[in-house]
């Protein structure tokens, strides 16, 4: 099992999860984030004062999926959350040792 985590573009999460349901895959996670890369945030202007905001907003999808469909997913996320400009996000690929579904005790795959 492996597990794959994407930063994104939050206004490109409604693609992200279309791109992932047509690859098959129906569970995923989602979480608000904030961080930067080499983007290092921007500036702004608030009544007459210069700040720097320095995280910007993002969303982290996590997803827990069998070896044989992580290509075609890292794709679909790749291709899906694709602007072209800075800021597009990162895709982290590690492995899983062990899943268990709380309700049924279910593990391994099974629990996926």
């Amino acid at each position: 099992m492996k597990k794959i985590e994407a930063i994104i573009k939050p206004f490109k999460l409604d693609e992200v999860k279309e791109a992932l349901q047509e690859v098959g895959l129906q569970g995923i996670t989602v979480t608000e984030a904030k961080g930067f890369g080499r983007q290092k945030g921007h500036t702004e202007l608030y009544r007459g004062a210069e700040y720097v905001v320095d995280f910007l907003p993002k969303v982290k999808v996590e997803i827990v999926l069998t070896e044989n469909l992580v290509e075609q997913a890292v794709e679909a996320i790749r291709s899906a959350a694709q602007t072209g400009r800075i800021g597009d996000g990162k895709i982290f690929v590690s492995n899983i040792e062990e899943a268990v579904r709380i309700r049924t005790g279910e593990t391994g795959v099974d629990a996926i």
